[in-house]
């Protein structure tokens, strides 16, 4: 390409000055220019022909392998078009290099390619390329975690100013940039943090405040820059919680418009977190203890000569008298400079400094304490303003009205169509507008300076309003995409959040409120996202109470939304599902009553199994009868809930084939997330626990990306609850990790908590903690306790609680939990309960084990439990141990023992010593029939009404009343195909052939 190439070298660590001098005689004795300059720390040759530069690489580390130090020589090369830019690149290139290596740009063209790198310019990520063979990754940006701006444009001089923020840095854990709008304050803290960031480990994260407007806001901006979970509440605790063991460095930008909010939160903070760092740039310190503040100084007139020159792309000899005034008259203010710069397409630099005449201080009435540095900078952009056509003008101030960005659709919106896009890209080109990645954004100092001229012109309403149609217009288009796609709903809708907020607020507020209830209702989902659940139901419920008579569609959107969000925030508070539901059916919508009876259930669910599922399945059948797959999908997820706590897995499984696919393709992740962890949980009870595994891996993949604590929350508990089943507790206890600093240090309620790690410690051995960790959901007084919730952690806490020898306590928590496992029809939960129960009765009372573990083996079996039969034959072989029937319980041990290894599925801490033999081992459904067969006097006979199972003797029961084969599954909880099985098992024993010969029986 034309231009120049820039090579430079340097040693890599500390260096002694005879190497140093060595260095330079050997760079004398290349070829090229030898460029002298005081802001360049190492030699600088420029070549006209990148070959020659590269030839001059090779001759260079040709020279150096035989003298002292030369092997830590590094050398960098650069392609550009002019030579300072240039300069600052190579040597930008050469900070990333390692001992022995030669890098070169892409623009220079040759070498080994090492990949995309950034560099700590700030610049977007380049390809680089090695001329050397070495070894060790290179120490670009990208070596830290770190969501560092790119920046578009070099940074130029600042050099004394960036030594002097390292010093600061290394003594103090906050350290504030204050200064006026434009000085460069968040152009410097980047670039400090992109020099310095090798020193936190766990990442350098820029957190822009500019559209915060609500201290409550500011935790959530964090979280979401560093990529942490928050949820609902008190956030900053939360937040905290998380980073509390974090090396990290926070950069808060531009926080003087929640100077008091973000001054709370950075001591909260580092009180908390002792090895996290804060770098803020503000107008005004935060006045907090500890703070170091430092005032950003303008720019040397050398390097305010230099940024505008390179900002202006041009030299202009003539003209370096006028340039220096203009330098000094905006009192080298980078920003004001950049705005200077931006007219040289139009105007000469002589014009430039005149246009700045009699301008200083027209903009000291809009700024509360203006300092002199204000008024030149106020100066500046006035100035910038009053060279703008009446049509630039309009469009400049009326975009003052976003938050947070906007799209260019956004702004002809608001600006009017006729001529906006040409005129919109004038402003970018005069940088009052800047372009991020097809986005685009007034700088927060000219937003500010726009909104004071919208207000003059008496345009605030008017511009508001045309903000509103907009997003309404927006947000009512994606709509269809909550059906479909949902993932291309959220990308389009995330980035406006704040101009959602607004248009929201100006919409509900106005004395008409039907566009902001409109928004409300399209916006719906967008609260399910980033944890701001409670601000959801907030405008939700306000657009609600805006017409609490309606009694039209919008109104039945508005509660279904409600309803939707709340169920993971606030699901006992408004009965937002029941009041949609009672509308819905006014207004004949089978829709949207197909979705409020999905809701509805969800309340029912936790007390009143049969009637969620009635709900659900007339929610179903509407569903059906419309052919609204999303409805259809809401309805039936629930109903894998269902079924999997009624343990009838061969109906489960058809469901989850036909709607899982779906849900993902379609974007509903909360729920698809739900299905999958049950999914996960069904595999794991019916004997493939290793691929539950792999099924809660994709759980949590889905629920990830929503950033919702509740959904992700539960998919990482249902992960660490598999892995500790298969024997990978560290894992476990990684995975849960930051759930558990939420719950310990921010008092967070995590979904599931005390119920996995009391898991984790049960299989662990720590029985004391196993009890500790569910004793509160399954107290007397938990919330919990008049739901079905306390049944699933009672088998856990009992075997923990027998395990540490306290007997009396188990057996109380293992007939309560009999009790709720009956009432609501939880077989898996039965089984556990009565095994365990079984068990603890083998030495005292082996008859009543003996009954007690064949009840668990036959729910177990019937239910299709293939993982947990591996307890029942381990309980059956202490049995037969006990009871002197030594073959019979060494055959069941190896083939429970053979078993555990074929599917993964590994013992807890307590597991008991049982015999073993080298003989093979039976297979699973063999040693069943063996454990049924060997029960032995004290067991059932083969044939008579004796010989029937508690299951078989229901099912008789039902039969002679009548009931056909799927009522009698429907009063089981069974398949039509298991009552069917066990008919002709009780055929067989009682030497019947149908029905009616059974009928006719007499039972002793």
């Amino acid at each position: 390409m034309s231009g120049v190439t820039v090579l430079t070298a340097s040693y890599a660590g500390a260096a002694s000055a005879p190497a140093h001098v060595r260095l330079a005689g050997l760079i004398d004795e290349l070829p090229g220019e030898k460029l002298v300059r005081r802001d360049a720390a190492w030699p600088i040759v420029v070549f006209s022909n990148p070959a020659d530069a590269v030839a001059a690489a090779h001759e260079l580390r040709d020279a150096a392998s035989g003298v002292p130090a030369g092997e830590l020589l590094r050398i960098a090369v650069h392609t550009g078009v002019v030579v300072g830019p240039v300069v600052r690149h190579a040597e930008q290139l050469l900070e990333i290099a390692n001992p022995g290596q030669t890098l070169l740009t892409a623009t220079v063209g040759a070498g080994t390619d090492l990949g995309v790198h950034r560099l700590k310019d700030l610049g977007s990520p380049e390809r680089i390329f090695e001329l050397t063979t070495t070894s060790g990754p290179l120490r670009s940006l990208d070596r830290v975690p770190n969501n560092l701006p790119v920046m578009f444009t070099s940074f130029v001089g600042r050099q004394t100013q960036l030594a002097a923020l390292r010093t600061q840095l290394s003594g103090n854990r906050l350290v504030t940039l204050t200064g006026p709008g434009g000085s460069g304050k968040t152009r410097l803290a980047a670039q400090t943090a992109a020099q310095l960031a090798e020193r936190w480990p766990d990442g350098v994260w820029w957190v822009d405040l500019s559209a915060i407007t609500e201290t409550t806001q500011i935790p959530e901006a964090v979280a979401a820059a560093v990529g942490v979970l928050v949820e609902a509440g008190d956030r900053t605790r939360l937040l905290v919680g998380q980073l509390r063991t974090k090396r990290a460095l926070i950069c808060l930008d531009n926080c003087e418009q929640i100077i008091d909010g973000v001054a709370e939160f950075v001591v909260a903070l580092q009180t908390a977190c002792p090895e996290v760092s804060v770098l803020a740039t503000s107008r005004e310190p935060l006045d907090v203890p500890g703070e170091a503040i430092w005032r950003v100084p303008a720019l040397a007139p050398d390097e305010a000569r230099l940024l505008f020159v390179e900002r202006a792309g041009t030299e202009f000899p003539e003209s370096a008298q006028a340039i220096r005034s203009i330098c000094v008259r905006l009192d080298g203010m980078p920003l004001a400079l950049e705005l200077a710069a931006a007219w040289v397409r139009t105007l000469t630099p002589e014009q430039i400094e005149a246009g700045l005449d009699d301008r200083f201080g027209l903009l000291t009435k809009n700024v509360r304490g203006v300092a002199a540095r204000q008024q030149t900078l106020a100066a500046s952009i006035d100035w910038s303003h009053e060279l703008l056509d009446p049509d630039e003008r309009r469009v400049f101030r009326r975009l003052a009205v976003f938050a947070g960005g906007f799209t260019v659709d956004a702004a002809r919106a608001v600006c009017g169509r006729d001529g906006v896009l040409e005129i919109f890209g004038r402003l970018v080109d005069k940088s009052l507008v800047v372009a991020e990645a097809g986005r685009y954004r007034l700088l927060e100092t000219i937003r500010e300076y726009a909104g004071a001229r919208l207000a003059e012109a008496g345009e605030v309403e008017l511009i508001r309003d045309l903000q509103l149609d907009h997003y309404l217009a927006v947000a009512e288009a994606a709509e269809p995409l909550l059906d479909n796609d949902r993932d291309k709903w959220r990308a389009l809708i995330e980035p406006d959040r704040d101009n959602f907020r607004a248009a929201l607020e100006h919409g509900l507020q106005a004395p008409d409120a039907d566009r902001g209830r409109r928004l409300a209702a399209a916006l719906r989902w967008l609260w399910n996202l980033q944890a701001t659940g409670n601000e959801g139901i907030g405008y939700l419920r306000r657009a609600i109470d805006r017409a609490p008579d309606d009694r039209t569609l919008l109104q039945a959107r508005l509660l279904y939304g409600y309803a939707t969000v709340a169920d993971t925030v606030d699901p006992f508070g408004y009965d937002a599902a029941g009041r949609g539901l009672e509308l819905a059916t006014e207004l004949g919508d089978d829709r949207m009553r197909s979705l409020f009876l999905a809701l509805v259930a969800v309340g029912e669910f936790f007390t009143d199994f049969q009637r969620a599922w009635e709900l659900t399945a007339e929610g179903r059948r509407l569903a059906e009868g419309i052919g609204n797959e999303p409805a259809r999908n809401a309805n039936i997820a629930l109903q894998c809930v269902l079924l999997a706590l009624w343990d009838r897995h061969d109906e489960l499984r058809p469901l989850f084939e036909l709607i899982t696919d779906g849900l993902i393709t379609s974007g509903e992740r909360g729920i698809a997330s739900t299905v999958l962890t049950v999914w996960s949980e069904s595999l794991a009870s019916t004997g493939a626990p290793v691929r539950a595994v792999e099924i809660a891996e994709r759980a949590l993949a889905a629920a990830e990306p929503l950033a919702d604590f509740h959904r992700v929350g539960a998919a990482r508990a249902q992960l660490a609850a598999l892995l500790v089943r298969i024997g990978r507790l560290d894992e476990a206890r990684e995975l849960m990790r930051p759930l558990l600093e939420l719950a310990e240090t921010a008092g967070a309620v995590v979904p599931n908590l005390g119920q996995v790690m009391g898991l984790i410690s049960y299989w662990s051995g720590e029985y004391d903690a196993a009890v500790e960790w569910m004793a509160r959901d399954t107290a007397p007084d938990s919330p919990l306790a008049g739901t079905f919730a306390p049944a699933m952690l009672l088998p856990t806490i009992a075997a923990a609680l027998r395990a540490g020898g306290r007997d009396a306590e188990a057996t109380e928590a293992l007939e309560r939990c009999v009790e709720l496992a009956r009432r609501y029809n939880l077989p898996r939960i039965l089984a556990d309960a009565l095994d365990q129960l079984g068990r603890s009765m083998i030495t005292g009372q082996p008859d009543k084990a003996a009954d007690l573990l064949h009840q668990a083996l036959t729910i177990r079996v019937d239910r299709g439990l293939r993982t947990y039969v591996i307890d029942s034959l381990e309980s059956l072989a202490l049995l037969a141990n006990h009871t002197n029937r030594g073959a019979d319980a060494v055959r069941l041990a190896t083939a429970a023992a053979a078993a555990r290894i074929e599917i993964g599925y590994v013992a807890p801490a307590d597991h008991p010593v049982l015999p073993s033999s080298d003989e093979p081992p039976l297979p699973l459904d063999e040693a069943v029939a063996y454990a049924r067969r060997t029960r032995g006097a004290r067991g059932r006979p083969s044939s008579g009404w004796a010989s029937l199972t508690p299951t078989e003797e229901q099912v008789v029961a039902l039969a002679v009343e009548g009931l056909s084969n799927p009522e009698i599954g429907e009063r089981l909880f069974i398949s039509r195909g298991t009552v069917k099985t066990h008919l002709a098992h009780v055929y067989a024993k009682l030497g019947v052939a149908n029905r009616t010969e059974l009928a006719s029986l007499k039972r002793p």
